[in-house]
């Protein structure tokens, strides 16, 4: 254990996967796909989508304060809430200039643009709703925790496409280590599964067409895969140092033992062919925990099911770590939770390391032959000391999570 390394002492998730932390791991571990035929998509290129299962925000936060905000913040704070509760912090007394909360976010509350944009067209400009901008701007899911909470420590958003939840991780990180907050709150949050960004997606090439048999569209590091499967979600974590974590007696979940980022500088979609930025990522966050590369036993990789992406990455995996670590992508349920997406893994690398168990890489039928990794296909009982998560996005911005057993 290093001086470096911070407590994960609660967790909180909202996925296609289920609502909580209970249901969606073990839907994860069964390996069972959530995408589906998505109503709000018909007449798309590709209309189908992961999406969160029965979430009802006027029952769990109040029709009012539901109707206030957008998706992506209403799945945020539903994650923050169980995450806080998990702690077994109290938000009555803490010193709230103390806690910091750092989210993730991609893009916003697209579907409330895309609304409104609607009535301006139909209606006229006096028919836009005054909630556009408080329930569209991406700071606002920071905003909304902070509320919430009643945390007046940095409340921040941080945008680097599908590796924002990760990003921000490490940020949080950071503030914990360098004194600026005793609790970070911290994760990502996303919903933009919308006809216009769904719209662009397709067009991008980026997307499974396997609209005619949902459930197997999303399948990372299969050799018949071809496009990820978009989704929805939220995943939370606190953070807190080792020793405040302790000095409370509190359940240490997990430990964030290291963590790394870059940028490719290649292309703004397209990764970097021979996977130099991700690679930098994960060697930083190596460095920064001060361990060898084979002391990793288990990664969940970022592994969106795009062709270049997971040969790419599991090429870069092989070169850093070796064949020695057992790999899975979990968006092989989820699909690809974008900004949420490596907040929600790395929960999910947490619970793996926390409970001894690798996940299945769902839909994965016949692997690639061309990777040189060992990827789950069933889930798998481990004894795992040192965990890796790594998030690459749009821009080739790239993020690693280093976890650690308790």
């Amino acid at each position: 254990m290093s001086s470096r390394d911070v407590a994960v002492t609660g967790l909180g998730i909202v996925s296609p996967a289920g609502i909580g932390v209970a249901a969606s791991w073990d839907r994860v571990c069964a390996g069972q796909p959530t995408a589906q035929t998505d109503p709000l998509l018909a007449g798309c290129p590709v209309d189908i989508s992961c999406r969160v299962p029965a979430f009802t925000p006027d029952r769990i936060l109040g029709p009012r304060r539901a109707r206030r905000l957008d998706r992506f913040v209403q799945l945020t704070v539903v994650a923050a809430l169980e995450a806080v509760a998990d702690s077994g912090l109290d938000v009555g007394s803490w010193d709230g200039a103390r806690v910091g909360v750092v989210l993730g976010c991609a893009d916003g509350g697209p579907g409330t643009v895309e609304d409104q944009h609607r009535i301006l067209l139909a209606e006229g400009p006096n028919q836009v709703s005054p909630l556009l901008l408080p329930r569209q701007l991406p700071n606002m899911m920071a905003g909304q925790v902070s509320i919430e909470l009643g945390a007046t420590g940095p409340s921040l958003v941080v945008a680097t496409a599908c590796a924002s939840g990760a990003s921000a991780i490490g940020l949080a990180r950071d503030l914990l280590l360098l004194d600026r907050c005793d609790v970070v709150v911290t994760g990502g949050g996303e919903a933009m599964v919308t006809p216009l960004v769904m719209a662009g997606f397709a067009q991008m090439g980026a997307l499974s067409r396997r609209c005619d048999d949902p459930s197997t569209a999303s399948r990372p590091f299969d050799s018949a895969r071809d496009g990820f499967v978009a989704g929805e979600g939220a995943g939370v974590l606190v953070l807190e140092r080792i020793a405040d974590a302790q000095a409370r007696r509190a359940p240490v979940r997990a430990r964030i033992a290291g963590f790394g980022a870059s940028a490719d500088a290649y292309h703004v979609t397209a990764p970097d062919p021979h996977g130099r930025g991700a690679e930098a990522a994960v060697r930083s966050a190596l460095t920064d925990a001060e361990i060898a590369p084979t002391e990793v036993e288990h990664v969940n990789a970022h592994g969106s099911a795009t062709p270049l992406n997971d040969l790419v990455e599991a090429q870069m995996l092989h070169r850093v770590i070796g064949s020695g670590a057992l790999v899975t992508s979990t968006k092989g349920v989820t699909g690809h939770l974008f900004g949420a997406a490596g907040a929600v893994e790395t929960a999910f690398t947490v619970l793996a390391v926390e409970q001894g168990l690798v996940p299945p890489t769902a839909n994965l039928d016949e692997p690639d032959s061309q990777l040189e990794i060992e990827v789950a296909q069933k889930a798998t009982p481990l004894r795992i000391d040192l965990a890796l998560s790594t998030s690459l996005g749009f821009g080739g911005q790239n993020a690693a999570v280093l976890v650690g057993r308790a």
